[in-house]
């Protein structure tokens, strides 16, 4: 089967996940593996033996999370009730960043683009910063977390809505 060539935002996603650590990389590819897999599972009505399988093997927590959060994404322009999805992204974050495996805002930031798509741009540096501040958070790592986010990506006027078109899975594809 034929591919369609990347084009140009997608081999600047692609460079952007290869200038990650390898555990990020891991980490990022795990996440949306296991969303990937329960989004199969649910479609089959399998979703019990997803929740099973990950209880037994201590798998990493239940992706359905991200997917509930989907629908709350409030819009960035209007002033509607943002609380119950950020303060639920923030919650996420925080586990997410407790276990290691993203070592700075462009890691977390391009996971969570996939997670959550494009309309959760906006919310995600407040996110972050809030997940990176917990106490949960060793003084050091909370320093390096904090200190990866630019202040352009802090301080942005707007997002691009764009879609993000490259996932790490289509490396093993290729």
């Amino acid at each position: 089967m034929a591919r369609a060539p990347m084009d140009s935002l997608a081999i600047s996603e692609l460079r952007e996940f290869a200038s990650f650590s390898e555990s990020e990389q891991l980490f990022i590819q795990r996440r949306l593996a296991a969303l990937r897999a329960s989004s199969r599972m649910q479609s089959r009505g399998l979703w019990e033996r997803l929740a099973a399988f990950a209880e037994s093997e201590d798998e990493q927590s239940d992706p359905a999370r991200y997917a509930d959060l989907r629908p709350l994404i409030p819009l960035a322009t209007e002033r509607s009730d943002y609380g119950e999805f950020l303060s639920r992204l923030i919650v996420i974050s925080v586990e997410d960043l407790s276990e290691n495996g993203l070592e700075s805002f462009s890691a977390y930031r391009f996971l969570y683009e996939r997670l959550l798509g494009a309309r959760a741009r906006p919310w995600l540096p407040s996110a972050f910063c809030a997940a990176a501040a917990a106490p949960q958070m060793a003084p050091d790592r909370r320093k390096g977390l904090l200190h990866s986010l630019s202040e352009s990506a802090a301080t942005a006027v707007a997002w691009s809505e764009a879609e993000p078109r490259f996932y790490p899975e289509e490396l093993d594809a290729a």
